[in-house]
């Protein structure tokens, strides 16, 4: 599937809270208690969200009818999760395909085509973290190849961090 970028505006935070609140039903529906706190975020969260849109790392992910399917956030630091760092990578959050799009190897697009940009922008690693508590999540980053190579304790959660090398 093709699939394009286009960044969000702080206008359209509305309908990224809700790609949020629908991935954390969907997880709940699992059993499994990761990003529950996105069906009422509390402030924090939605400062993070604020700034990441206005700091222009939000996109959504759309099709070629220019539906959007899904989001990510992309960050040239992480100081967050990671702590400042030497080499040079991008950094992946909140990667969401909407529920009936699951399945169809979108994800997995998504990470190629950003891995792709951060080749060209000569990063020397693709980084995220994925939540401890939703091992299918963790397996699924492994079988795209990233290397779990470390855990960070947050106040909402424990993640784990993964990186992949760029060649």
């Amino acid at each position: 599937m093709n699939i394009k970028f286009s960044q969000i505006e702080i206008t359209e935070k509305e309908i990224v809270l809700d790609l949020f609140k629908e991935a954390a039903i969907k997880i709940a529906k699992m059993n499994i208690d990761h990003w529950q706190y996105w069906k009422n975020p509390p402030l924090e969260r939605i400062e993070w969200l604020e700034e990441g849109i206005r700091n222009k790392e939000f996109y959504f992910i759309k099709n070629t009818d220019s539906t959007t399917i899904g989001m990510v956030r992309i960050l040239k630091e992480d100081l967050l999760y990671w702590g400042k760092q030497k080499e040079k990578s991008l950094y992946i959050h909140s990667l969401v395909v909407k529920d009936k799009y699951g399945g169809k190897g979108i994800g997995k697009s998504i990470l190629e085509q950003i891995k792709n940009e951060a080749k060209k922008s000569n990063c020397k690693y693709l980084r995220l973290d994925a939540d401890s508590n939703n091992p299918k999540l963790c397996s699924y980053y492994e079988k795209q190849g990233f290397d779990k190579v470390g855990v960070k304790e947050l106040p909402l959660s424990t993640n784990n961090l993964y990186q992949k090398e760029l060649k």
